[in-house]
């Protein structure tokens, strides 16, 4: 199963594309979609949304999986990084793909084994639990975490669904 993950932000979105397989994860890839902050707003939000429209084309997941946002101080920011990541989300669902929601605590502590742990301690789980994996930024590291994060918890369902047999 090939998952992408999503790490929404409005001026950086990082992705991540992984594949299951049984216990095992591969890296397929990774990288960010940018929008010009010269941009109007709405423009911005279509940059996001083509971009990441052309990441599915182009890889073409099995599923999807976001982070959740979180709440900044100012309330301006917050409203518009909840604009890209409905932009984020939209993507995948209208390309038909189930998407996965995950708080970042769910995120680092299915990656890390702590839900407070450090952005560094983040991006060094993912390049062990995904052998020969250079993230290029710490927002597509994110992403396949999100993604790692998505495939764990999709394993675990499996497994309860089936009453726990392999």
């Amino acid at each position: 199963m090939k998952v992408l993950g999503l790490d929404p932000g409005l001026r950086v979105t990082g992705w991540g594309m992984i594949e299951a397989v049984g216990n095992r994860l591969i890296h397929l890839g990774d990288g960010v979609v940018r929008s010009d902050a010269d941009r109007p707003l709405a423009e911005r939000l279509r940059q996001l949304h083509e971009g990441v429209r052309a990441v599915i084309a182009e890889w073409a997941p099995d599923e999807a999986a976001v982070e959740e946002t979180f709440v900044n101080k100012n309330p301006e920011s917050t409203l518009k990084l909840g604009q890209a990541r409905g932009v984020v989300l939209l993507a995948p669902a209208l390309a038909g793909l189930a998407v996965g929601e995950y708080a970042a605590a769910s995120v680092k502590q299915a990656v890390v084994g702590s839900g407070r742990a450090a952005k560094e301690q983040v991006g060094m789980m993912v390049r062990r639990l995904l052998p020969g994996c250079l993230p290029g930024t710490a927002d597509a590291a994110d992403a396949l975490a999100v993604a790692i994060c998505h495939a764990h918890h999709r394993a675990t369902a499996l497994k309860v669904a089936q009453g726990g047999k392999r």
